[in-house]
């Protein structure tokens, strides 16, 4: 085989390996067609690509198996063992995914069929899809119906690289303001997903409410409108590292703001709820009429969730 044809041959299986890994199905008669080649020597391919995953797993890699499936016309790869799903967690996975309602309809069935084709086992998967087709079919799109999943990893790896950015960003009231900052953290909370960043050069006495917050803005990810990665480093001490974990125990209602104790009184039925909905919630008492909680919370958007919870709970000064 000559340098051409050898190159050739690289570049159609890396081709079919990178399809398989994006979950797609292989059908030997539409690749035979795309690179002028004829089936037996896609079906070479394949079971090339078969003894490397074979020898990969052997390597303690994750265990992939090329499988040929009847029902899709094709091969595709699944995962086995210990690193597949259960029946169990991928219907979990997939209700949460579902009533996340975090992406558009158009974005979330591809994630929900590559989870299924690449995690779960075939003879499971019909059983899994009929347990979740009706939540499916009836879908509900958030009402700005923008698509903003294709951004998250090049957000991710400023957020990582802690390169700054660039961002037009769409304020609650409509109006759209240009901003560089430095972006330290991606959170998802009852239905979106957040940007937590520092705002450079900001005119803190015009812009904060309250103009000594230490503490990252807040940032819908759908409300920004355009972003560039600048070639920018920004640096953060490593005793003052943003910690994702800890901020998000204490902004449950993703408003910024100051970080607060509050300490009120709760008299309903089901306390574990209180407790899990404040990460940082502690009893203090045991009272009569229910309990004393204290939290360290950030912002004002607990002063709604109070305010939801009607006489069940009231603050104490």
């Amino acid at each position: 085989m000559d340098k051409m044809s050898n190159g050739f041959k690289y570049s159609r299986v890396l081709s079919i390996y990178t399809k398989l890994m994006d979950g797609e199905v292989i059908n030997k008669t539409a690749e035979a067609e795309y690179f002028g080649v004829n089936q037996r020597t896609i079906q070479r391919d394949i079971d090339d690509l078969r003894m490397f995953f074979e020898d990969k797993a052997a390597e303690g890699d994750v265990r992939r198996e090329l499988i040929y499936s009847r029902e899709d016309g094709g091969y595709r790869l699944v995962t086995r063992g210990e690193d597949a799903l259960t029946n169990s967690e991928a219907l979990a996975v997939c209700k949460i995914l579902l009533e996340s309602r975090a992406f558009t309809k158009s974005e979330m069935e591809p994630i929900i069929n590559k989870l299924l084709r690449g995690c779960v086992p075939m003879k499971n998967q019909r059983t899994v899809r009929e347990l979740i087709t009706n939540e499916m079919f009836h879908y509900v799109e958030l009402s700005h119906h923008r698509k903003y999943l294709e951004s998250m990893w090049e957000i991710g790896e400023a957020v990582q690289k802690q390169l700054c950015m660039k961002i037009e960003y769409e304020k609650q009231d409509g109006t759209v303001v240009e901003r560089v900052i430095e972006p330290v953290g991606i959170m998802f909370s009852e239905f979106y997903f957040y940007l937590t960043a520092f705002i450079e050069d900001i005119d803190r006495e015009k812009e904060f409410r309250n103009k000594d917050d230490i503490f990252p803005t807040i940032y819908r990810i759908d409300r920004i409108r355009r972003f560039e990665v600048l070639d920018r480093h920004f640096d953060i001490p490593y005793k003052d590292r943003f910690e994702e974990g800890e901020f998000r125990k204490r902004i449950q209602f993703m408003y910024g703001g100051r970080l607060r104790k509050i300490k009120f009184i709760y008299k309903g039925k089901n306390v574990d709820a209180v407790l899990d909905r404040l990460p940082t919630a502690k009893i203090l008492e045991k009272v009569s009429d229910g309990y004393i909680i204290s939290a360290e919370v950030f912002g004002d958007g607990v002063d709604m969730w109070v305010r939801s919870q009607g006489e069940n709970v009231c603050y104490i000064d």
